[in-house]
């Protein structure tokens, strides 16, 4: 438990890092959620490398295209964040967390190659802590990558 909580805390001080580095933010809420599944219960398909970076992108893309329909907005969040649960079913990428990214997307409006940029960047070091943590504490991560 210790060591999961020390790689947890370790991967999002490192999103706080490299976010500080490029002067752009890489922690966002949906993140801690993420890494709150690799290091916490490594084994789900919820957790797996395919799940955290494919819902993640697939979700935000599901928000930018609500975004491009509807607008910034409320109401615009409540769909994108319940069509982010379906896009991800059909892509067989689930990932709970990143139904908050597709909301996050419609309420803010971010830049959009950026934030993907941003995003695929934030999840690949999530993962690498991952497959990090995994080796110090004799657990397999991932269970498998596609």
């Amino acid at each position: 438990m210790l060591l999961s909580t020390a790689g947890s805390v370790a991967a999002l001080l490192l999103l706080v890092a490299v976010g500080t580095v490029l002067d752009r933010p890489l922690l966002i809420p949906p993140l801690a959620a993420s890494m709150a599944l690799v290091a916490g219960a490594p084994d789900l398909p919820l957790s797996q490398p395919r799940s955290v970076l494919g819902g993640q992108l697939l979700s935000a893309l599901t928000g930018f295209a609500v975004l491009t329909v509807a607008g910034p907005g409320l109401w615009s969040a409540a769909v994108a964040g319940g069509l982010a649960l379906g896009v991800m079913s059909l892509a067989r990428t689930p990932h709970s967390p990143a139904a908050a990214t597709a909301v996050i997307v419609a309420v803010a409006a971010p830049p959009f190659w950026s934030f993907l940029g941003l995003l695929a960047l934030a999840c690949l070091l999530l993962v690498a802590v991952g497959l990090g943590a995994a080796r110090a504490t004799g657990r397999t991560y991932p269970a498998y990558w596609f």
